[in-house]
């Protein structure tokens, strides 16, 4: 083990020696994310670092306290960028918490999730052992693949000491056309767009306008933009709310009772409480609306998806409640790596 690793090691035995758990902290842009923060804070930013990087390879591995600033800055001197864009929340956040937190920005339904970008990962378990998840390439794993496990924990499990990323090559064309229509014709359009092939990398909808992004080759997002109409979006205009939305900076989020609905793509928009603002193609819905916790949840549930108290007072929990057969499977995963309940505890469920 290196000098850092072993100090966050000394850390966590001592915790637990002293049945003290531990709240495991970044850089802090996602403390408003999660059921509660309890716990000693262990500020994990100091380990830190590039520990392999190959741009011919695609693959880029990090130890936990990376700024995520830092990794994007080596990967643009390649022309190279993390597909899923990680929010920032106006921050700047460490690697781990980007994987742990599991959230992704306006590209996830094109290009894919966090867990599809995660080829390996280092834990720091409770007893202090390291246990070592996948690897530095991109292969089918063997069996169950627990890196992929980890993203979106919110660290309950360990502490997630090195991560190893896909990353992608940097689109060579990339445009924005801007279109008037209501929600539900917004959706019905981008359902339309999935199922073409254009290379179309985002779609979102707010105040009555419609967002449609294209990246790559330049003829094909030509002929994309052709195709759909409506009206060219400066570069800088459009890169400014790509990342509104990637960063959640909008004014939107501002408000002080947000609901996130994470959906089908094909809901239609009268089964559920009328949305301010649309993204990931249909598939992700954000309401300012201050009905029930049960009344946002059974409506969510009702089209086959879930909904997440993202701002304001949470009584009944921020997160969808989940099945009784999935909570009990949690359950289990928390006994197995952190039998003790040493890292961040009640962060992802209550009595977790």
């Amino acid at each position: 083990m290196d000098t850092g690793l072993l100090e966050l090691r000394e850390r966590v035995l001592e915790a637990r020696q002293r049945r003290r758990p531990l709240r495991l902290r970044g850089s802090g842009t996602k403390d408003f994310y999660g059921e509660r923060l309890e716990g000693e804070p262990l500020d994990l930013r100091a380990y830190r670092g590039i520990v392999d990087y190959e741009p011919s390879e695609l693959v880029l591995t990090a130890r936990c306290g990376t700024p995520l600033s830092e990794v994007e800055t080596l990967l643009a001197r390649s022309g190279q960028f993390l597909g899923f864009e990680p929010p920032g929340f106006g921050g700047d956040p460490t690697l781990g918490g980007v994987v742990a937190s599991g959230l992704s920005g306006p590209r996830r339904p094109q290009s894919g999730a966090v867990r599809d970008f995660v080829l390996g990962a280092h834990l720091l378990a409770a007893d202090g052992e390291v246990l070592r998840f996948g690897g530095q390439v991109m292969k089918n794993v063997a069996g169950f693949d627990v890196s992929r496990l980890l993203c979106g924990s919110l660290g309950i499990f360990g502490i997630l000491t090195q991560v190893s990323l896909k990353v992608l090559p940097r689109p060579r064309v990339e445009r924005t056309q801007r279109l008037e229509m209501s929600a539900p014709e917004a959706v019905a359009a981008f359902n339309r767009l999935a199922g073409r092939p254009v290379p179309l990398s985002g779609a979102a909808w707010a105040d009555g306008l419609a967002w449609l992004r294209f990246s790559g080759a330049g003829s094909a997002v030509a002929a994309a933009c052709a195709s759909v109409g409506g009206e060219p979006v400066p570069a800088t205009d459009a890169l400014a709310w790509w990342n509104s939305l990637r960063h959640c900076m909008h004014p939107l989020f501002d408000n002080s009772c947000l609901w996130r609905l994470s959906v089908p793509s094909t809901a239609a928009c009268d089964a559920l409480p009328h949305p301010t603002l649309i993204d990931w193609g249909g598939a992700l819905r954000w309401s300012v609306c201050d009905r029930s916790d049960t009344g946002m949840r059974t409506a969510a549930g009702a089209v086959g998806g879930t909904a997440l108290k993202w701002r304001g007072s949470a009584p009944a929990g921020r997160f969808h409640p989940l099945a009784p057969a999935v909570l009990e499977l949690h359950r289990r995963l928390k006994q197995h790596f952190d039998p003790d309940g040493l890292f961040n505890p009640g962060r992802l469920l209550a009595g977790l």
